[in-house]
């Protein structure tokens, strides 16, 4: 029996008033929603029946502390993240806890994947489980591993709300649709575009999704002049002509961090008659941006340079520190941060404690790295 429901204004908002006081300016308003200003990550960690504990213990703990925004993907731990989340959410709801209405639950599809472990045969689990069935075909396929098609699409945000326990989906990605422009070309690459928002689109219109968007790692970071350089004008041109006016294209999901920080420094966008930031064009058009990798795969949670301590006075920890630049950057919805230990989770959520900084001073460290 899969939880009926979705994120809404008056849940978010019941979630939001629980947390006001107690954590200042963490909760923000984006899409009709409120949405708290550090997510929780589901992709780092082996595919082990210990690490699905740590995460189940880590996504209710979370929750407690005011994170109502849980990512993942199918391919994230060979769909266990997805499982874990839904155990999570099953417990947290069936409790009282808390209200399916008050979370934002968001997944991706586009890679292959396993079914919970790497089987002995890679190749013959494909060709059982997606080729046999007519699932995909062959020529569908890029790089050995990657796959939009509507069919597909179809199947996996079908898998995800399974595993998640879930009739609706508040947000579904593309997940790295760079991958296909690398292979096919662009004329090719907005043709299939072009058909898996169509799929999208008729998913939100089932009920099986909310919104959706692309979640990317290169394509909107990189110049304009490199191969892999998507537009987000022309990627909402394409979400236009199969949606119109009100197409459900609403979110965006790129890495940003203070070692990656393109998305609000680099002008790599067309965004009117000169080049702007990803944020800059984003926020003109209204959408959501959720910040992956606002640790670096943990590579920002120790070592960080002595002045970062003086631009972020309140933080105990270079963790914080780090997340709390991502959080406050305009333009950020949400900074998502892999969390699958409750420790992880007790200090990062510390930073929700402290108000985001100020423009002022988020333009001087702008200045000072």
């Amino acid at each position: 029996m899969l939880i009926p429901g979705f994120a809404t204004a008056e849940g978010t908002a019941r979630f939001r008033n629980r947390f006001a006081a107690r954590l200042p300016g963490h909760i923000r308003e984006a899409q009709g929603l409120w949405i708290s200003s550090i997510g929780m990550g589901t992709y780092l960690g082996e595919p082990t029946a210990e690490q699905d504990a740590r995460y189940r213990e880590a996504i209710q703990r979370a929750v407690s502390l005011g994170v109502n925004v849980i990512d993942s993907a199918i391919n994230y731990r060979h769909q266990r993240s997805e499982r874990a989340i839904g155990q999570a959410l099953a417990a947290l709801i069936s409790s009282g806890e808390i209200q399916r209405d008050e979370l934002v639950l968001a997944s991706k599809g586009g890679f292959l994947t396993f079914d919970g472990e790497e089987p002995p045969d890679p190749s013959a689990y494909f060709q059982e489980r997606l080729l046999d069935p007519g699932i995909i075909r062959m020529e569908e396929v890029v790089a050995g591993c990657h796959v939009i098609s509507p069919k597909y699409l179809e199947n996996q945000i079908d898998t995800s709300r399974r595993n998640l326990g879930l009739e609706t989906l508040d947000i579904y990605y593309v997940h790295n649709p760079e991958t296909q422009l690398n292979q096919v070309g662009r004329e090719e690459f907005f043709r299939r575009l072009k058909a898996a928002f169509a799929a999208l689109e008729k998913a939100v219109a089932e009920g099986k999704i909310r919104m959706y968007g692309t979640a990317t790692w290169n394509a909107y970071r990189a110049s304009p002049t490199s191969a892999e350089a998507l537009s987000l004008i022309d990627v909402l041109r394409v979400a236009e002509e199969v949606g119109g006016k009100d197409h459900r294209f609403r979110a965006l999901q790129l890495p940003f961090n203070l070692a990656m920080p393109e998305a609000a420094v680099a002008s790599t966008q067309r965004g009117g008659r000169r080049l702007g930031t990803l944020l800059q064009v984003a926020k003109a058009h209204g959408l959501m941006v959720f910040a992956s990798a606002s640790l670096l795969q943990g590579q920002l949670t120790r070592g960080l340079p002595p002045k970062f301590r003086s631009w972020f006075p309140s933080m105990q920890t270079d963790a914080q520190r780090a997340i709390q630049f991502v959080r406050s950057t305009p333009g950020i919805t949400c900074a998502l941060v892999g969390m699958s230990h409750p420790e992880h989770v007790q200090e990062n959520l510390a930073t929700a404690l402290a108000a985001p900084i100020t423009l002022e001073q988020f333009r001087a460290i702008l200045q000072g790295t």
